[in-house]
């Protein structure tokens, strides 16, 4: 078939509150090409630094989301986007105080093998 219609997209598990609606990746569908999801952080979220095997592109849809890039501190807007390219020193989280309504695309997919976030 030339083509893969996702009607439910996977919910991944988490412990600190953040929304993960994996459409496309290795939870949802088991191929490791790309993964692509739908996300919402609440406010005061924050996920450790990390410096990912993988590209990834944030489209935030409404809300702010704080990105720390090799230092650098980039406060994403609603219709903004950014890609934040593999190998690069990243930090993610809403320290603001309404939900972080987003999507996200890596390639290849993202996997916790690959994400190498810090201790």
């Amino acid at each position: 078939m030339p083509y893969f219609k996702q009607t439910q997209p996977f919910v991944v598990p988490t412990t600190d509150g953040k929304l993960i609606e994996e459409h496309f990746g290795h939870a949802a569908t088991g191929q490791d090409r790309f993964s692509v999801a739908h996300m919402e952080a609440p406010p005061g979220w924050a996920e450790p630094h990390q410096t990912p095997e993988f590209d990834e592109v944030t489209i935030l849809i409404s809300g702010k989301k704080q990105i720390e890039v090799d230092g650098e501190v980039v406060v994403l807007q609603p219709g903004e986007s950014i890609l934040i390219k593999k190998g690069t020193r990243v930090r993610y989280s809403n320290p603001f105080d309404e939900p972080a309504d987003y999507w996200s695309l890596c390639v290849p997919a993202f996997s916790p093998d690959t994400v190498r976030r810090e201790e």
